[in-house]
């Protein structure tokens, strides 16, 4: 799964996940992108079962990029644990995803094969997404 190699600092705050996302909202690599329609974190087992059903579908055709990366650590204190003593330990690790950034992309296969893989990706997902694709680009193909 996914995770920073090296970090600065070990724990974070929760932080505000308002606004929409200006960087990453166009496509940049493929030619067809699943893009987000909701705000959250996304987890890195979320993104790994998405690229997981991508890839499967796609039976290792055309490229897929992974536009998205869990570099905030989640922290949760261990169970029936009294308040104080700090903060929990790393639990997980999450991106937070903000409306319009584009979390997949792909290229080399056909439109109506691409939207399926989409899908198909999306259901694996905390967020509601949709799917886009490049301007200039022959529909049914």
């Amino acid at each position: 799964m996914l995770e920073p190699k090296k970090v600065k600092y070990r724990k974070l705050q929760k932080g505000r996940r308002r606004g929409t996302a200006h960087r990453g909202s166009t496509l940049a690599f493929g030619d067809y992108g699943l893009k987000a329609l909701g705000r959250g974190w996304m987890s890195a087992r979320e993104i790994e079962a998405a690229r997981v059903a991508l890839t499967r579908y796609l039976k290792r055709g055309g490229k897929v990029w992974i536009r998205i990366f869990p570099d905030k650590p989640l922290t949760k204190k261990a169970l029936e644990t009294r308040m104080g003593k700090g903060k929990g330990a790393t639990e997980m690790w999450v991106a937070v995803v903000q409306p319009g950034r584009i979390l997949f992309e792909m290229e080399g296969v056909e439109g109506s094969l691409a939207k399926e893989a989409f899908r198909l990706a999306s259901h694996k997902l905390s967020i509601p997404t949709m799917t886009v694709e490049r301007r200039g680009l022959a529909h049914g193909s």
